[in-house]
């Protein structure tokens, strides 16, 4: 093996547990925003997260998601092709490619991960405004 096969390898598994880390972090705002609550749940399952959000946070994603994701990265194992299934196939990514030299399921979509990912983080984006808030007295 060269050299340069080992470089497209180095990164091998960070990638995948940062965009779980992420969406797993989106999930716990998201639930946040829906209960009035920062006491989320501890766990890194991306399908369990998802579950808990409010049914309407739930029905949203979903719509979102067959609306923008689901016809660039079709999966023709269900019919009813939603999140939950994105979600659910790679509920526990953050820890298995974390602990990447454990053996188990290595499995990772990434293209329809990452679309899914921002998909969540657009809808979340509109469930708030920020505005620029200028000083009471100058400076």
């Amino acid at each position: 093996m060269r050299d340069d096969d080992f470089r497209d390898l180095k990164g091998i598994g960070v990638e995948p547990m940062l965009l779980a880390l992420s969406m797993e972090l989106a999930l716990k705002a998201w639930f946040v925003f829906d209960f009035d609550d920062p006491k989320h749940s501890r766990s890194h399952d991306l399908a369990k997260l998802f579950d808990a959000l409010k049914l309407e946070s739930k029905e949203k994603l979903d719509a979102e998601f067959k609306r923008s994701v689901a016809p660039y990265y079709p999966n023709s194992f269900y019919v009813d092709y939603s999140i939950r299934h994105v979600l659910f196939q790679h509920k526990d990514a953050f820890t298995d490619w974390r602990y990447i030299y454990e053996p188990k399921s290595t499995m990772f979509y990434h293209g329809a991960f990452k679309a899914t990912l921002e998909m969540v983080l657009k809808e979340f984006e509109k469930r708030y405004r920020i505005e620029p808030v200028a000083p009471l007295w100058p400076s």
